[in-house]
């Protein structure tokens, strides 16, 4: 069944609005811990949005967090609000689109490596710079608004992620982004122009999380390069990302709600093995959920047998499905789905009925909707 385009839309919208009143319901602590998930699930999906369909692994995050950060902590005292956060979006931008046409033609293990790299890198130039030009390794950042505020700018933000991520994976660029993710090269000789579209994926990524930096700088109160830019932050946005599935808008979501719960209990319990427990937390997702909980989900539903029988014995609907599997070529098709009966066999009646057969290779959709009657 097809869903209305904007069904989706409108459910996030109304969803924002219900958690609007948050603040005015719970305590101080309370809405810390809603900061915090809005943070982190803004985070992991941005995070999402690019790595998740291509398949290039970033740990750049904390690098384009923390400019955000620093960005408000330098000028927030000459812009007003609304400047300080095209100014964010500019110098994001301009320091994503650098690091993009540098590095985006990398794959595989050097591109996580150059992207830790870059992380760090940034860290370092901000110290140098803190130390020897402003004579001063920290800033102080005081804003006229408090909690709350940062709340309703996190809330925002996470619905125009949301929706635009939406919107971005039904459309003809995100069919390329999956097409990239699935076989670079074969997408390149389709006509994408993966360079372009991979370049303006990881700028658009890079400036929502500029952003969650920006907002969330005031709440430090106090803000050196440390803080800003600690690399923990991007291996937790990659492990909320794979637990509840990259390739899915919602995965993240679901991954970094459990996952703050559990990193505030265990900060709260054992402050001194954080690291320790997060990289345990870290190699138990790689290896018993590689594809996250949606995934999981995917694939049970899937040995269950996309293939439902009526009238009809399991074996021959697992032969036909084998059969019609058989037809396609390609290494990096997926199965195909059907509903398969057979009616009663009365004169008059076909034998064998496939209703709703469809067939993908990777992002194309080879076979949608089909039906077939053998009599």
């Amino acid at each position: 069944m097809n869903r209305p385009r904007w069904l989706v839309p409108a459910l996030l919208t109304v969803a924002a609005a219900l958690l609007a009143p948050l603040p005015f319901i719970v305590n101080d602590y309370y809405l810390s811990l809603g900061i915090s998930l809005l943070n982190y699930s803004i985070l992991a999906t941005a995070w999402a949005l690019f790595s998740g369909p291509t398949r290039y692994i970033s740990l750049a995050t904390v690098a384009f967090f923390g400019i955000g950060a620093y960005t408000v902590a330098v000028l927030y005292e000459t812009l007003p609000l609304a400047l300080l956060l095209v100014a964010v979006i500019l110098v994001a931008a301009l320091l994503a689109a650098v690091v993009g046409l540098s590095t985006l033609r990398l794959s595989g293990v050097y591109f996580v490596i150059f992207t830790f790299g870059l992380a760090e890198l940034i860290r370092q130039l901000v110290t140098w710079f803190e130390v020897n030009v402003s004579r001063s390794l920290g800033r102080y950042i005081f804003v006229e608004y408090g909690s709350s505020v940062i709340y309703w700018q996190l809330l925002g933000l996470a619905l125009l992620v949301f929706v635009g991520g939406w919107f971005l994976k039904r459309s003809r660029f995100g069919l390329a982004l999956r097409m990239i993710g699935d076989d670079e090269p074969v997408a390149r000789h389709a006509g994408v122009e993966t360079t372009r579209v991979k370049l303006l994926t990881f700028i658009l990524a890079a400036v929502v999380m500029a952003l969650c930096g920006a907002v969330m700088a005031p709440r430090w109160v106090y803000l050196d390069p440390v803080i800003a830019f600690n690399p923990t932050l991007s291996f937790e946005v990659v492990i909320m990302a794979l637990l509840g599935g990259a390739n899915s808008l919602f995965g993240p979501l679901l991954g970094a709600v459990p996952l703050v719960l559990l990193f505030e209990a265990i900060t709260a319990n054992f402050p001194n093995t954080f690291s320790i427990l997060l990289g345990v937390v870290f190699i138990a997702i790689v290896y018993f959920l590689p594809k996250g909980v949606l995934g999981l989900v995917a694939g049970l539903r899937l040995r269950r047998g996309s293939v439902s029988t009526s009238g009809f014995d399991a074996d021959s609907a697992v032969a036909l499905s084998g059969a019609v599997a058989d037809s396609g070529q390609g290494a990096a098709a997926s199965a195909p789905t059907a509903a398969v009966s057979a009616p009663s066999g009365e004169p008059g009646e076909p034998l064998l009925e496939v209703r709703g057969l469809r067939r993908t290779f990777g992002g194309l959709v080879a076979v949608r909707s089909l039906d077939l009657e053998l009599h």
